[in-house]
């Protein structure tokens, strides 16, 4: 009986170390299966936030303004123009204190000028996300500031450029050109409560139908304006005719970051 029971409890503990060695076997490959998975998924994640990094990169474009430069000189300096087949291409002010300042200072260090320069009012924020932003130059100093933009009176010049940009610090804004037309000498920004939504949807309807012997209007827009688009109207004077005034008026169409 003793041989027989010595037999059994060897065989018995012959199957407790297989089974052991079987257990440990699967936990050592579980094991690997796991390392594995999590070592492709880190991978993944990684690859993941190197792209998403780069697309961030690729969005982010070259800013061709030295702002800080500018803005050594003039602090009121806080964006730049440029309108494609024009002179136009200045730096925008405002003065925190004096909307008639530039009319005849140098948007580069303040020295009286004639001509002025391109400025906002303080009606306006800096940011371009009023509703309405409206944009000063003078009209008649040979083809500086804002004179050559009655070339927009040209049927096929307004067909041929339907854009303008504005530069910030940290933004390249692109508007599409709604209308060019002449217009009454009324201060818009005082005139109209662009707040109120019915108002400024009026203001939309007029900018797209002007009721001017004087105009262009840009047919393909692709959509109608509404409340949450935001204008820029350029403004400038017309040549012997102190009660009108030439508006391009353009709707933001693209928002870029720039570094």
């Amino acid at each position: 009986m003793s041989e027989n029971n010595n037999q059994k409890t060897k065989k018995k503990a012959l199957l407790i170390i297989a089974i052991l060695l079987l257990v440990i076997a699967g936990v050592c490959f579980g094991c690997h299966l796991y390392a594995e998975h999590r070592a492709k998924t880190g991978d993944d994640e990684i690859s993941s936030i190197v792209a998403s990094s780069a697309a961030d990169a690729e969005k982010t474009l070259s800013n061709p303004i030295d702002f800080k430069s500018l803005q050594k000189k003039n602090s009121d300096i806080y964006a730049w123009i440029k309108v494609k087949g024009t002179k136009v291409d200045y730096p925008i002010v405002q003065s925190p204190d004096n909307d008639e300042m530039y009319l005849k200072h140098s948007a580069i260090d303040k020295s009286w000028v004639a001509s002025g320069a391109i400025y906002t009012e303080m009606v306006n924020t800096t940011s371009f996300e009023d509703r309405v932003t409206l944009i000063y130059g003078h009209n008649g100093y040979g083809d500086s500031m804002f004179t050559t933009l009655h070339k927009f009176e040209n049927k096929d010049f307004f067909e041929k450029h339907g854009k303008f940009v504005i530069y910030t610090p940290k933004s390249k804004l692109t508007y599409k050109i709604v209308s060019a037309f002449k217009y009454d000498d009324r201060h818009i920004m005082n005139s109209f409560d662009f707040q109120n939504d019915d108002i400024f949807e009026e203001f939309l309807e007029m900018i797209q139908n002007p009721n001017s012997n004087v105009k262009n209007v840009n047919s393909d827009i692709g959509r109608k304006l509404n409340i949450e688009d935001k204008i820029v109207v350029l403004s400038t004077c017309i040549t012997n005719q102190r009660s009108s005034r030439y508006l391009v008026c353009g709707v933001l169409d693209k928002n870029e970051k720039t570094d």
